[in-house]
């Protein structure tokens, strides 16, 4: 009797861990799914505006200005991020990405709308147009701006190490050079005077 209550004690334990594992399984594939699904929406959105933005007129136009804006703050992100693996000293340059990257989400966001009520309208706000795009110009200038100034200070990051390995190349270049024996240099000045004295009269 009491080896069956074992044998049935075990086989709960080992129903139980499997029902766990089980659970967990089931929880990381929802978890997965979840964010799949998210990759997904992004791409078919990034999708979208591609597609879109190759059409003419003022939809396609803002949709240009769209993949414009994404491009230049993802290249500015991509320079502050290098900037850091490096260990500049950035300042607050980041907390001011941060602070961009958020600007041009609405930014995007506007611009999206825009083009959608452009495609199912046939009414054109061109004031409206104007104050995008000029805001779009601000953007992009400040993205461009600090990529200028990552660009610069990595140039003189660059000059100040080719500088150095140039003196230390200088350095070491001279220290394998072999001084000259001083008694070589004594016999060099007998054997010149004794030259000279054998060309005098």
């Amino acid at each position: 009797m009491s080896k069956i209550g074992e044998f049935l004690i075990i086989v709960l334990v080992v129903l139980a861990f499997l029902l766990l594992l089980g659970g967990v399984g089931i929880w990381l594939l929802v978890k997965l799914g979840k964010k799949a699904a998210v990759k997904a929406r992004q791409a078919t959105v990034r999708l979208s505006t591609h597609v879109n933005a190759m059409g003419t007129g003022d939809a396609a136009e803002v949709e240009r200005l769209r993949l414009d804006l994404r491009r230049e703050v993802t290249l500015t992100r991509q320079a502050i991020e290098h900037a850091q693996r490096q260990g500049w000293g950035l300042g607050d340059l980041p907390r001011l990405m941060a602070d961009l990257s958020a600007q041009a989400d609405v930014h995007d966001g506007q611009l999206g709308m825009y083009a959608q009520q452009r495609r199912m309208s046939s009414f054109a706000d061109h004031a409206t147009l104007d104050r995008l795009r000029q805001h779009q110009a601000k953007l992009t200038a400040m993205c461009a701006r600090i990529r200028a100034d990552l660009m610069s200070d990595q140039v003189q990051h660059t000059a100040t190490g080719i500088d150095d390995l140039n003196a230390r190349t200088d350095l070491e270049i001279e220290a394998r050079r072999h001084a000259p024996d001083p008694l070589d240099q004594i016999d060099e000045l007998y054997r010149r005077t004794m030259e000279e004295r054998k060309d005098l009269p």
